[in-house]
């Protein structure tokens, strides 16, 4: 009856063993794949982030080179005599002729302010 006994006392370790074994096993087969998935998905956040940065700075390239080209045109477009040359051309305006200002001040209102007549 010892014999038995022992030979139960065996199996039913070697049953625990086995269990312990195959819940470690896929305790450690569970840890190992979340953790790869885990790796998987941060590596794509990040080529995502990537492209989208490359995205971004392209859009900005193309914001500063539009703007240098308004700017271009727009001093293109400010010059004076492309003013003058739109406004002769296209609505007919004509520059006015230098005149000559002749201010006449009586000597009476001069003698009043008490200011020398030169």
């Amino acid at each position: 009856m010892t014999r038995l006994k022992r030979k139960r006392k065996r199996k039913t370790r070697k049953n625990q063993q086995d269990f312990i074994n195959s819940l470690l096993f896929f305790v450690i087969s569970v840890l190992f794949i979340s953790g790869f998935l885990t790796y998987l998905w941060i590596y794509n956040e990040i080529n995502l982030t990537v492209r989208d940065i490359v995205k971004l700075e392209q859009i900005h390239e193309n914001l500063l080179t539009e703007n240098r080209e308004l700017d271009n045109t727009n001093a293109a477009l400010s010059r004076s005599d492309r003013i003058a040359s739109v406004a002769r051309d296209k609505l007919g305006m004509i520059s006015p002729e230098p005149e000559t200002l002749v201010v006449y001040v009586n000597p009476d209102i001069l003698a009043k302010l008490d200011v020398p007549n030169d």
